[in-house]
């Protein structure tokens, strides 16, 4: 196996530059801290603190690398202003407020996503009636429905199955097997591998005769810059839309119920699962394998914790943890409490595990 590369594998990532000082500041939106004497340079990639050399960008926005930032020898390094006396002498300190924002913008600079490759690739199936922009990119063995509509520069990987009717906006990517049906998708949305969208929704009627299906009649709208990552499914509405707010992440492996609606700007970390007709207002974060009971309310700005099982609505600006979800910090309390009675009872883990 080959050992550790840096930063931007070219044969998996594409690679623009070098690039001088002036366009670095320009793209990243950093002023540059003291320059070493010597002729102006040029950058040719990213890498981590660890691994870059002269020709290279590094960040730093976490005070427990700073050993590493010191002896660090790249070219530049990215840091908050209030770090800029730690970077190295032969680096360029580029100062931002966020540094993280500007490394990201930096990765971008370098590495920028490939363009559309206008084509239908020739085994892909496309209905007579779908509109597909000629600036599009379809894949091999992609199937585009009756009436689908595909707009400019979209990407459309292999297996991508898009159905009768569904409309998706300018400069969205889709990966491989993505499937979407009874959905109309906004602009530059990216639907990683294996996505689901549009599924039938979990509803059914108890009879005595056993289990009714209940038609599932709605849509799901996808606003513009939404991240759906892979495996992840989001049915659509029974009655009402399934609606993802403009410039809201979907980890991997997340399950959006019918009838959610999700705000702008979530973030909702994988393995998520939340059930039906619940809201979400804007800017709410959900931390990884939480679980959200159906028709509940989760006010603007709120967070969830890893793990919380939330049964109950949740005020904008709150955070909650725990199952089932209590505020964090009344949560973290009676853990601790509980903890400190185990100990004095003279209960530890191991004593837990053998009467398991």
């Amino acid at each position: 196996m080959e050992q550790a590369s840096a930063a931007g594998d070219p044969r998996f990532y594409s690679r623009a530059g070098p690039f001088d000082l002036a366009a670095l500041l320009a793209a990243t939106g950093t002023r540059a801290g003291q320059q070493p004497a010597g002729p102006a340079r040029l950058f040719s990639g990213v890498a981590p603190l660890q691994r870059a050399g002269a020709a290279e960008v590094s960040f730093l926005d976490n005070r427990r690398y700073l050993p590493a930032l010191r002896e660090t020898r790249a070219g530049a390094v990215i840091v908050h202003p209030s770090l800029a006396g730690a970077v190295p002498a032969g680096s360029i300190a580029l100062l931002s407020e966020a540094p993280y924002a500007a490394w990201a913008k930096a990765c971008a600079l370098f590495h920028p996503l490939p363009p559309a490759s206008p084509g239908i690739h020739p085994s892909a199936v496309i209905d007579p009636t779908a509109q597909v922009d000629a600036s599009a990119e379809i894949g091999p063995f992609v199937s585009i429905g009756a009436g689908a509509r595909i707009g400019p520069r979209c990407r459309l990987g292999p297996g991508v199955a898009i159905g009768p009717g569904v409309e998706i906006g300018a400069d969205c990517r889709l990966g491989a097997h993505v499937s979407v049906s009874h959905a109309l998708i906004g602009a530059r949305v990216v639907l990683h591998p294996g996505a689901r969208i549009g599924q039938e929704g979990f509803g059914f009627a108890p009879t005595p005769a056993g289990f009714l299906s209940v038609p599932q009649l709605g849509r799901v709208l996808i606003e513009d810059d939404v991240d759906i990552g892979a495996n992840t499914t989001i049915d659509r509405g029974s009655a009402q839309d399934t609606v993802i707010g403009t410039g809201s992440r979907l980890d991997n492996l997340v399950q959006i119920a019918h009838n959610v609606r999700v705000g702008r700007m979530c973030v909702i970390v994988a393995m998520v699962g939340i059930s039906g007709s619940t809201t979400l207002d804007d800017f709410v974060m959900i931390g990884g394998q939480a679980g959200l009971t159906g028709h509940l309310h989760i006010g603007a700005h709120a967070r969830i914790g890893a793990q919380a099982g939330v049964m109950a609505d949740v005020p904008a600006r709150a955070a909650v943890a725990g199952t089932p979800a209590l505020p964090a910090r009344e949560h973290w309390r009676m853990t601790a409490v509980l903890r400190r009675l185990a100990r004095r009872a003279g209960i530890t883990g191991q004593d837990a595990a053998r009467t398991e």
